[in-house]
């Protein structure tokens, strides 16, 4: 039987590589699939992996139908024999029933992927549809990890590698090195909880007012 599955995990836990992998499998057995995306790190209209790896997608805007979208895709004579939903978080709630209605409506397997909690450890509202209509939620099994080596469990916003905890729920953005830049990390829980990432914790280490221990 068709089946709704939410992958979901945190940053940087192989979200996307696994989509592309799903892609790349069924491809190669001559299955036609039809791809949808929001936000993605490469552009619009691209689904990628922070490995490199990218390919072309559907970009889903505001308001847009995605049951509506692959009645007429099919209506004329196209093939999709599978749906994929990258950065599903970032997903309305009536756009996560649309894909529920595509699993029971049109019998296609819909495989979604994203990040269940936002950088304020709150449940995207896309993220919280899914798992509420999802046949299966698999947490990926590749740990992300904290700068301090434990598991990461929370997503965290910075400004300049400052961990902010107010703002838009959804901003993109990634790490390049600018003092304004807006990016994200992900860390412990401990750690989401003290607001202090890996650049704050250097920034604490080099500190004068951190004295060494003493040998004697």
């Amino acid at each position: 039987m068709p089946e709704l599955v939410f992958f979901s995990g945190t940053m940087d836990c192989g979200k996307s590589t696994l989509a592309l992998q799903i892609e790349h499998n069924r491809s190669a057995r001559g299955l036609v699939g039809m791809i949808f995306t929001r936000n993605d790190r490469a552009g619009e209209g691209k689904l990628s992996s922070r490995l490199g790896l990218v390919t072309d997608a559907v970009e889903v805007g505001d308001g847009a139908d995605l049951y509506a979208y692959l009645v007429d895709h099919l209506s004329q004579g196209r093939r999709a024999d599978y749906v994929i939903a990258d950065e599903a978080q970032f997903l309305a709630p009536e756009q996560i029933d649309q894909l529920a209605r595509v699993v029971d409506d049109l019998d296609l397997d819909v495989y979604a992927f994203g990040i269940t909690t936002d950088f304020r450890s709150k449940l995207f509202p896309g993220s919280q549809r899914l798992v509420e209509l999802a046949d299966r939620v698999e947490v990926l099994q590749v740990e992300a990890l904290c700068w301090c080596g434990a598991r990461a469990t929370h997503n965290a916003r910075t400004v300049g590698g400052v961990m902010v905890v107010e703002g838009a729920q959804v901003v993109v953005g990634d790490v390049t090195g600018s003092v304004d830049e807006i990016g994200y990390e992900v860390l412990c829980r401990r750690h989401h909880r003290r607001r202090m990432t890996a650049a704050t914790a250097r920034a604490a280490a080099l500190s004068p007012d951190v004295l060494p221990v003493s040998s004697g």
